[in-house]
């Protein structure tokens, strides 16, 4: 079991992935009426049992689709708690079934990194529309476009060419300044007041056909077999916990105690623990790391939450998430193949432009059905090369 540390390379890695998880949570607060502690709760929780329990820098993210769905539909705290319920309920059958594990293995590498491919593809978008039309929810929501822009891209090319670890400390320094000069008037200690949601048929059917079926095929690719893999390329043997059918379970307890009080469903993933992994993290460390310091901020100053986050500057967001789906997209390069590299890509950008599913589907097919055909292919030379044998 690899051991946990909490070094400068954990500290920096920690802050590597708030670039997706920050602008959900803001809008879920501001636009969805979701309470501050809640939405940040079952994020904290899950990233410290990651870490104690995977002892790898194992991300926690919202769920991005569900998320964002939820958002531009304006859905109400009672249909995303009946959402959370239904993909808690659904990932952690999945995963106490073994099952997860077992299709996996019909997913060779090249559709993988296809998957992995839409996942930092779906980043550098998220960066862009971020910086081009930021929400109205944040302080400098209406700096000048060439202000945002240029911010963006010097944070990428920094943390690119410099030290990370600097570069995060930087970054840290600069957020927490722009937050605490953004607050207006004085910190209210405590969190946020909880109310439990009111559960119905109705918002189980809304959350059901809105947000829980357009959300599985991401999860399913993303959370559960990308990350798995991500890990695995990164980590080798030290992965060996990392699997899709632990990492099912794992979100699906969170997203039930999500939905029990009305909070933020969550996932894992892929993209985020590129991030984690390129700023410099290694170990448990992180995931404990970020995990206590947003259990902190729901607990100690969850009242005055909203005017904080709203307060961290969009250019860093956008940085954070540009430089996430650079490295989760450099992945691809282990691949060999030139029909790898056809399938991958054809995979990354329909699951962006389309579906995930369609594009999962699609791949295997194609996959497999090369195989059997490369295979009954061998089967007929064979027997064929017997039977010129038997004649001479």
């Amino acid at each position: 079991m690899s051991p946990v540390r909490f070094d400068r390379g954990e500290f920096s890695g920690a802050i590597a992935d708030l670039g997706v998880l920050v602008p959900i949570a803001v809008a879920l607060i501001m636009q969805n009426g979701l309470s501050a502690s809640a939405v940040l709760l079952p994020a904290g929780l899950l990233y410290v049992a990651a870490g104690l329990y995977y002892r790898l820098p194992v991300p926690v993210q919202p769920l991005k689709a569900f998320g964002a769905i939820a958002i531009v539909e304006g859905l109400g705290a009672n249909e995303i708690a009946a959402g959370a319920l239904l993909m808690g309920a659904v990932f952690v059958a999945l995963g106490a079934s073994g099952w997860l594990d077992r299709v996996a293995k019909i997913f060779p590498q090249p559709i993988i990194r296809g998957i992995q491919l839409t996942v930092g593809l779906l980043f550098l978008k998220l960066a862009w529309t971020l910086t081009v039309a930021p929400p109205a929810a944040f302080a400098d929501h209406d700096a000048p476009l060439w202000w945002l822009a240029g911010g963006t891209v010097a944070v990428v090319v920094v943390a690119l060419l410099m030290p990370r670890h600097a570069v995060a400390l930087v970054l840290f320094g600069l957020t927490l300044a722009a937050m605490v000069v953004g607050a207006h008037g004085p910190l209210e200690l405590g969190p946020s007041s909880i109310t439990l949601p009111e559960l119905t048929l109705g918002a189980f059917a809304t959350a059901t056909v809105v947000l829980v079926l357009p959300q599985l095929p991401l999860t399913f690719a993303n959370s559960c077999l990308a990350t798995a893999d991500a890990a695995r390329t990164y980590f080798g043997a030290a992965a060996e916990r990392v699997r899709p059918g632990r990492l099912a379970l794992s979100l699906g307890a969170a997203n039930l105690f999500a939905g029990a009080i009305g909070g933020m469903p969550v996932c894992h993933g892929a993209g985020g623990m590129s991030a984690h992994y390129g700023f410099g993290a290694r170990t448990g460390g992180t995931p404990i790391i970020l995990g206590a310091v947003l259990l902190g901020l729901a607990l100690v100053i969850g009242a005055s939450l909203t005017t904080l986050l709203t307060g961290f500057p969009i250019p860093i967001l956008a940085g954070l998430l540009g430089i996430a789906g650079l490295l989760h997209v450099a992945l691809m390069r282990d691949l060999r193949e030139p029909a790898h590299w056809v399938l991958a890509i054809a995979v990354g950008v329909t699951g962006l432009l389309t579906n995930l599913a369609i594009a999962l589907a699609a791949a295997l097919l194609v996959w497999w059905g090369a195989k059997l055909s490369g295979i009954s292919a061998q089967r007929s030379e064979v027997r064929s090369q017997k039977s010129e044998g038997s004649e001479h």
